[in-house]
């Protein structure tokens, strides 16, 4: 059963999703202060972590960040405010979607619905291990090498890169990116295929090597050959 972990404060907002994830056949926990959320995402290592930004003891975008240290579960900020620079924020932190309240439940779980649908399509058939310069991509295993060194990657970063390294050298346009890593009912703009994209190259650019190229007007790509 899938487990969501609800990080909110405040008694009633935290009763009425449990209420809702349980009656859509979810396994639920909930956190009341950052402290908390940690121990039990440490825990319970839930599929989806509910994050409200408004916790009274600890700043989200923090927890956030510290949650990402360990966890690659799909993470949904919910906040009441409406701001697309809190958006973009909470994406380059490593946040998978964002929910302003007061939130539709049908919306929030047509939300989680479209993330897991996501995580449960998997990997694409083909070779078990992709080899692109000093980079590895085992997609079977979920996992990835630089160097040698394994990196740590949130699930959406993986996905783009397994869409990448499926035919090293294509460029694939954003719609394209979205379309294979969100699938086609998502309805979020390019910008956040752009901010993803970012968080990825910093994990995997090192030492003045870039391993995609952004194509101007078209997409990206990957580096091949002496490229990277």
């Amino acid at each position: 059963m899938t487990h969501v972990l609800i990080i909110e404060d405040a008694p009633e907002a935290a009763e009425l999703a449990t209420s809702l994830l349980r009656g859509a056949g979810y396994d639920t926990s909930t956190a009341a202060t950052g402290e908390a959320a940690l121990e039990l995402a440490r825990a319970v290592r839930p599929e989806v972590i509910l994050l409200d930004l408004g916790l009274p003891d600890t700043d989200g975008t923090d927890l956030c960040r510290s949650l990402r240290e360990f966890s690659d579960a799909f993470i949904v900020m919910l906040t009441a405010r409406d701001d697309e620079i809190d958006k973009v924020l909470g994406l380059k932190l490593g946040a998978d979607d964002y929910v302003t309240k007061p939130y539709s439940p049908r919306e929030l779980l047509a939300r989680i619905e479209a993330l897991l649908r996501r995580d449960r399509r998997g990997t694409t058939e083909g070779p078990s291990e992709r080899r692109v310069g000093d980079l590895v991509v085992q997609p079977e295993a979920h996992r990835v090498l630089l160097d040698g060194e394994e990196m740590h990657l949130t699930r959406i970063e993986f996905s783009i890169l397994d869409a990448l390294t499926e035919h090293p050298g294509r460029v694939l346009s954003r719609s394209a990116l979205r379309e294979r890593v969100w699938g086609a009912e998502w309805y979020t703009g390019d910008h956040v295929v752009d901010v993803h994209m970012a968080n990825l190259r910093k994990k995997i650019d090192k030492g003045g090597r870039s391993h995609i190229r952004t194509v101007r007007g078209v997409g990206y790509r990957m580096a091949e050959g002496d490229e990277a």
